[in-house]
């Protein structure tokens, strides 16, 4: 299992395709914007979809606050394209389908579920300042509350 980065260290640079198979580096927001960095399952489903629905719901107040969010899953850039259609999001979903990135983050690793152990995405968000300095880590992602519970860090601390 891949271990998390260090709080006050930069964040583990990277260049992803987003759903129109455009190349978004992190390096390219540095000096300018706060940066939420999310890694979610799966494209689509359920829980997903609600906490990407909330970040939709939020983006002027992500705007107001300087801040770019990214949602990053192991979902072709195909699927995040249906995905940014069927529910209007109006943010970038970035494609890590080999999970370097996630590996890179520590959000690749063992899950449970039905009693089966796998591989996979581990639900966590990422804020970075606008010096690149990775800010926080939220391992236990609530689903429904996950675009107030980034927006207040922000507010308290980034702003």
């Amino acid at each position: 299992m891949s271990t998390l980065p260090k709080i006050g260290n930069m964040a583990p640079s990277f260049t992803l395709k987003n759903q129109n198979e455009e190349k978004v580096a992190l390096k390219d927001y540095r000096g300018e914007k706060n940066i939420v960095i999310y890694f979610y399952p799966k494209a689509m489903t359920p829980g997903c979809t609600v906490q990407a629905c909330g970040i939709r719901d939020y983006s002027k107040e992500f705007k107001k606050v300087d801040t770019v969010v990214f949602g990053i899953s192991p979902d072709s850039p195909e699927r995040l394209k249906k995905f940014k259609e069927r529910d209007k999001l109006n943010f970038d979903l970035l494609s890590d389908e080999d999970h370097k990135v996630a590996d890179k983050y520590g959000s690749w690793g063992p899950k449970k579920f039905m009693g089966k152990e796998y591989d996979g995405i581990l639900r966590q968000t990422f804020i970075v300042g606008k010096d690149g300095r990775l800010k926080t880590i939220i391992e236990k992602v609530k689903t429904k509350t996950h675009n107030e519970d980034v927006l207040n860090y922000i507010k308290e601390n980034l702003v």
